[in-house]
């Protein structure tokens, strides 16, 4: 069967590409291009310029890598972190937020294609008949056959769509950057939380091995007291002090019970389920590599974050803009329609219809003025967060570098104390032995020494947490791509 067409429809057809070329070519974006909000950094962060340690000078190529935790070369740790990865609610739940962005893209693009729609139908109808007193006894019955389609495209005339594609884009990006800051802040969280467990258990062997000694102390005590060398207080004093340290042993299991707890829920299990067994621990400080502070503006994920939202901010005003101009509709229907099933689809029953439209709105009573108001306050409010967050960020790395800087000298000064302290207990014991003092003399030595071994442990745990939170103040090893695959999806 061939179907011939009039030269009226011919001449609408030819109509449709180049009203659809004229679209295209006069089409503009309106709104501000983005530009990002300025703010200033810095050459050099403040603690690197006085030689700070913990750190190591800006070099080309010299940055955590990935895995930014292997610089502990702990494998325990490392094993925790590939289990966070995987099963951490906090990353999963961002990564189904980025698909959810990722779709919204899609949607916002399919704004850019026509609109194709398809009909079919039969219906039958009657008039008349009947057998009332008015009626005639005759009647009429009708079939209908209709099979049509529908195409609708809008020119994007000024941009509003490609606008609210470079929005819908620029919170995709966000959301990646909310997925990388979500799992720095999970890695973060349980290398602090592991390095606290760790420290708690040097202090628990620390306690174990001077609960042996104050309990051999108390012996040698009783043994001088039953001869008469030593008095009823020496042993009330050696009591106590060992009674004190076995509490202070038993309270560290409910601290140790509660960061084993929250390593389980990082890495998306039951705490019933999780153990972690306690092992020598000697873990050296690592140097972070340090970069320069404009770099934070590409390395720190929720840096990165805060621009794109500000870019989605500012396309959000061209749509606002957009909404002043008229919309230009460009639509074709066409199809069959018969009363007789045989002559459905041919040309006698064809119909068709082709033609643009122009729909502005006149007055609004100053609804699109307020929307554009509206979204220019919410540019210049993220704004403001953007910058803020960057002054956030250069204060962490500023915060966690003088902390690393002082500790370390703390810990020097604090290694001179632990010497004289535990060359003073020395002295004391053996003076005790000799008879030539009381066993409270000894007791306040001892305390003295277990504080400063207690400090001494504490200190290397700061230092290892403050070095940890250096590096995910710098980004960890996140590469600073907000830019995802959007432009290859369909």
């Amino acid at each position: 069967m061939r179907l011939s067409f009039p030269p009226s429809y011919t001449r609408a057809a030819r109509l449709l590409p180049a009203l659809v070329l004229c679209g295209a070519l006069g089409a503009c974006a309106v709104g501000p291009d983005y530009v990002r909000p300025g703010v200033e950094v810095g050459a050099a962060f403040k603690e690197t310029q006085a030689g700070a340690p913990g750190w190591t000078p800006a070099r080309p190529g010299i940055a955590l890598d990935s895995a930014w935790w292997h610089v502990y070369g702990d494998p325990v740790l490392d094993g925790l972190m590939d289990r966070l990865n995987a099963a951490n609610l906090d990353i999963v739940q961002a990564e189904a937020n980025y698909r959810q962005a990722q779709a919204l893209v899609r949607g916002a693009r399919a704004s850019f294609f026509p609109t194709v729609g398809a009909n079919a139908g039969v219906s039958r109808a009657g008039s008349g008949g009947g057998t009332g007193s008015g009626s005639t006894g005759t009647g009429s019955v009708s079939n209908t056959f209709s099979l049509g389609g529908t195409v609708n495209w809008e020119a994007d005339l000024w941009g509003s769509i490609r606008r609210n594609v470079e929005a819908s884009q620029a919170g995709a990006q966000a959301s990646a950057a909310d997925l990388a800051a979500a799992r720095l802040s999970a890695q973060s969280t349980l290398a602090q939380d592991y390095f606290r467990l760790r420290i708690l258990d040097e202090q628990k062997r620390l306690l174990e091995e001077t609960v042996v000694a104050y309990e051999r102390s108390l012996t040698l005590t009783q043994n001088r007291f039953n001869v008469g060398v030593a008095g009823k207080a020496d042993v009330a004093v050696a009591q106590t002090q060992l009674e004190n340290t076995r509490a202070n042993l038993v309270d560290l299991e409910w601290q140790r019970g509660q960061y084993e707890h929250a390593i389980a829920v990082l890495m998306g299990v039951a705490p019933s389920t999780f153990a972690l067994q306690a092992q020598p621990f000697k873990q050296p400080v690592p140097d972070i590599p340090m970069g320069l502070p404009s770099q934070l503006l590409e390395r720190r994920p929720d840096v990165a974050g805060a621009e794109r939202r500000t870019a989605q901010a500012n396309a959000q005003i061209g749509v606002a803009v957009a909404a002043w101009f008229p919309d230009l509709t460009l639509s074709a229907t066409g199809g069959f329609r018969s009363g007789e099933f045989a002559q459905w689809l041919t040309a006698p029953a064809r119909y068709w219809s082709i033609g643009p439209a122009l729909a502005a709105t006149l007055f609004d009573g100053g609804l699109r003025n307020a929307q554009i108001d509206s979204a220019r306050a919410a540019y210049d409010a993220q704004a403001a967060a953007y910058r803020q967050i960057v002054l956030g960020a250069l204060r962490e790395v500023e915060d966690y570098l003088i902390q690393l800087r002082v500790l370390a000298n703390e810990q020097v000064v604090q290694r001179r104390a632990l010497e004289s302290a535990r060359q003073s207990l020395l002295y004391t014991r053996n003076q005790y032995e000799q008879g030539l003092i009381d066993y409270l003399s000894v007791a306040t030595v001892q305390a003295t020494a277990l504080s400063t071994e207690r400090n001494a442990i504490s200190l290397v745990g700061d230092r290892l947490i403050a070095s940890v939170q250096l590096a995910a103040a710098l980004g960890g090893g996140w590469d600073g791509n907000v830019q995802p695959k959007l432009a290859a999806e369909k």
